[in-house]
Formats: C-alpha cells, structure tokens, sequence
C-alpha cells in the first residue's frame, strides 16, 4: 500500500459507493476505461482484487470492504485539512507577531512581504531578539511564533524546521584562504576568530565543528552583531564562522569571501516555533503554513545567483 495514491482512493471509493464503473466515471468527470485503470492499479497494489465482477453487476470482495473502510477515514480526514487550510484564504483582519534571531533578519522581511501580499488585512510585526529573549517573548504572549535554528528543549514547543540554514567560513578577498582551491580544516588552528556570543546558534555550529575536526579555533574577539563581525572580517582583523543567509549582500557585491574548507558548511536547519500551551490564532496558524510551505523555496532562490556560494539542496 506504500505506493497507492489519493486519486486511486478517491475512484475506488467512487465505485464502490456506486457499485458501478461507468456511474463512478460520470461523477469524478473520467472515462470509464480511466476509472477501470485506475482501480486495476490499486488491487495490483493491494495484491488482491477489491470487486467481483459478474456480467452487470459490481461487488465489493472482503478485501474490497475493508479497504473502503481505511479509505473512507483517510478521504474525511483530507476533507477536515481542506476544509481548515480552506479559512486561511480568505483571511481579512488580525496580527501576527513573528520573533526572530538576528541571523533570520536578512531573509524574514522578504517572506513576510510576500505573506502581505497574499493576506492584505493582516496585521504584522517583529520582534528581535536572542534565543533566550525569543523563548520569553513567548512564553509571555509577546510574540505569537518565532523563527530560530535551535528551538528550547526547557519547555513545550512546536518546532518544526522549513529550511536548510549553512554556516560557512568568512575571510577577507586579501586573505590566503580566498585563493586556495579546498581548504583543510586543521589549518584554521592558526587563525584568530571572531566570533558570536557563546550560546548564540552561530556560536554553536562553530563549536561543533570544531569538535568534529579536533580543531581549536582561537578566538580573538566576540561580538554579538553580525554587521559588525562582517565589518572586521572585511577589515583583514581576523576570520569568522557565519550564516550564509547574513552575507548575501557582500558576496554579491564581491566585499566578502567564503573559502572551501573541508568540513564546511556546518548544515544546521531553521524552525518556526510556538508555545504549545496557547492556541494560535487564524492568522498566526495561516503565517506557520506559509513558512512551511514556502521557507525552504524563498531561501534558496535567495542564495541561487550568489558567487563562490552554491545554494544548498533542499
């Protein structure tokens, strides 16, 4: 049953409420040879024939009853999705307030946008924040979901990630790295790092790769801005570990480079989390389903044309 899809549920369910190919035919808008295929297919499937077929008449077999029954659950539970996505088209009022890390802000207004212009009538605001400042905004009802790579474990959430999120190596374009072909991860031992905060998502992916290659990586200064750690990098005053959402504009425009190093990019994932002890509201559950939806897509297009920065498959 792995490979049975929704349309040969849907004509088997026809038939068998019918008990009769052609009558099934008329109501789906099919052909009847169509309708027969497509019942053919899923006993093939199945393994075993769902109908006797006796001159005129169509009966359902025992295996055919059963299946009607499994089939009818999963055609009224697809009926209840659609008829509860089906409210989020015609949204004409309400707010949603998104949290976000400062690695998401390069890319959350463009999706947000394109959210706008699909629900005029809704209300939107951000807040910014670290991760320990995001999961008190929700727990306090000052921010009905928020978007982060790495969600709390301390309290109950839903978490769900919609995009791949890279963290790449930075240098200067002067710096050695820039003109070599792969880079090996020991030889970052001799560089001097700027680096995030500890315990910001940045910080983390750095550290575990780090411990994956048994690299120390020596660290010079800490910042908790990205726009300033990409002016120092910039600068030539050392090397950094970054998300490559934060530094599309400098690829771009050729101020920045992002070297091969063995072992990079660190591949960690963005989620769109909420408090799982407040319900969400229409608009807010709408903004979760467009994220999860298009997040992935929106992201990727954003680092498609990006020089000497493949795009991540997703």
């Amino acid at each position: 049953m792995k490979n049975a899809t929704l349309r040969q549920l849907r004509v088997f369910g026809a038939v068998a409420r019918h008990l009769s190919f052609a009558r099934a035919a008329e109501e789906l808008h099919l052909t009847p040879p169509a309708v027969s295929m497509q019942v053919k297919e899923l006993e093939s499937e199945v393994g075993l024939p769902l109908f006797d077929r006796g001159g005129r008449s169509v009966s359902l077999t025992t295996a055919g009853e059963y299946l009607l029954a499994y089939t009818r659950r999963v055609l009224a539970t697809l009926k209840d999705a659609e008829d509860a996505l089906a409210r989020f088209k015609g949204l004409a009022g309400g707010e949603v307030t998104v949290g976000l890390v400062s690695s998401a802000k390069y890319f959350l207004p463009s999706l947000l946008a394109r959210f706008r212009d699909e629900h005029p009538g809704v209300e939107l605001g951000m807040k910014l924040g670290n991760r320990e400042q995001l999961v008190a905004m929700m727990q306090r009802g000052e921010a009905d979901l928020a978007i982060m790579g790495r969600p709390p474990r301390e309290w109950a959430t839903r978490a769900e990630p919609f995009a791949l999120h890279p963290h790449v190596l930075v240098t200067s374009t002067q710096h050695a790295f820039a003109r070599m072909e792969q880079v090996p991860a020991a030889a970052l031992a001799g560089e001097g790092f700027i680096m995030r905060e500890s315990g910001s998502g940045t910080r983390a992916a750095a550290e575990e790769f780090a411990a994956a290659h048994r690299v120390h990586l020596r660290v010079v200064m800490e910042m908790s801005s990205n726009e300033t750690i990409k002016q120092a990098v910039m600068a030539g005053m050392g090397v950094s570990l970054l998300s490559l959402h934060t530094i599309a504009f400098e690829l771009r425009h050729g101020a920045i480079a992002t070297p091969e190093v063995e072992g990079l990019p660190v591949m960690r994932r963005w989620h769109v989390v909420n408090n799982l002890g407040k319900m969400l509201s229409p608009p807010a559950e709408a903004f979760r389903y467009f994220v999860l939806e298009h997040g992935q897509r929106h992201l990727a297009a954003m680092l498609a044309d990006l020089p000497g920065a493949a795009a991540p498959a997703g």
